[in-house]
């Protein structure tokens, strides 16, 4: 579990995604891996004409229709050569000594549930095909990704600059905590200015645990700024991230409980449906 993975792919945010990556494979001073997951229903369309009337006797269709479907595959391999090559190129200027290459057949989350054991953290854009707008439902591929994988995803909506801050949404639950855990021993943001930001009622519990979190990341050597907010969760999180120029978010995801996952798997699709920036998911 010591190395960043890039998901690269044939999507608009696969620079960022790479940039992003980079950054944080030297931050991070761990290896980089450019994965390239070449999905069957991407560049197959099968089709079993053996059954319709006329066409079972016509084999040289068939065989036209099967040697058609092996050209598709061997041109989506080679296309997913050439996206690694190109990522690779640009990881290498951007400082990163010798990044590996992997591409692999099949499904995105079960390829990488394959891989879990050695991912530190995981890179991917926000969307497949798209650029992104807010408000733009997120992509079914970063779902699933995040509601199997148990690493932190790195997710990237569109360009990418080095982070200059980050906000840590905090609701004092146990993924949260262990969030300030990971925050104040990894050197992933060490340096940075952050903002700990809790969005729930002014009580006397809510404070103690916000006070407890903030003297965490202050014993790691953050500058922290902890604040109380009241209102919905999404709305204030993004306002607040916009009134103080915060350039990356951090959260916990979906919860493992389905009333959590109610409840917290859909504050996390609407933070992805709408964030502006990269957005760090914790599980």
């Amino acid at each position: 579990m010591n190395k960043v993975f890039a998901c690269i792919g044939a999507m608009q945010s696969s620079a960022a995604v790479c940039d992003s990556a980079s950054w944080a494979s030297k931050r991070l001073d761990a290896p980089l891996v450019l994965l390239h997951v070449l999905d069957r229903s991407d560049h197959v369309t099968e089709v079993d004409l053996s059954g319709n009337i006329g066409l079972g006797s016509r084999e040289h269709l068939l065989d036209e229709l099967a040697t058609l479907d092996e050209k598709r595959g061997r041109l989506a391999i080679e296309a997913g050569k050439a996206m690694l090559d190109a990522a690779a190129e640009r990881a290498r200027n951007s400082g990163v000594e010798a990044p590996a290459q992997m591409q692999r057949h099949g499904d995105l989350a079960e390829s990488l549930g394959e891989l879990e054991a050695d991912i530190r953290l995981l890179v991917l854009g926000l969307h497949s095909t798209h650029s992104h707008r807010p408000g733009m439902p997120v992509g079914g591929h970063v779902e699933s990704v995040i509601r199997t994988m148990h690493r932190p995803i790195l997710v990237i909506p569109g360009e990418f600059q080095p982070p200059r801050s980050l906000m840590l949404a905090f609701d004092g639950s146990a993924t949260t905590l262990k969030g300030v855990e990971m925050l104040a021993a990894s050197p992933l943001f060490r340096g940075l200015p952050c903002h700990l930001v809790m969005v729930g009622a002014d009580t006397a519990e809510h404070r103690a645990a916000l006070d407890g979190a903030r003297k965490t990341l202050e014993k790691a050597g953050f500058d922290v700024i902890a604040v109380l907010k009241s209102g919905d969760v999404e709305p204030v999180l993004h306002a607040y991230q916009a009134e103080n120029g915060i350039d990356l978010m951090v959260m916990g995801a979906y919860g493992h409980s389905r009333i959590r996952q109610l409840l917290v798997g859909s504050t996390t699709r609407n933070m992805l449906n709408n964030t502006r920036t990269p957005l760090l998911l914790l599980r």
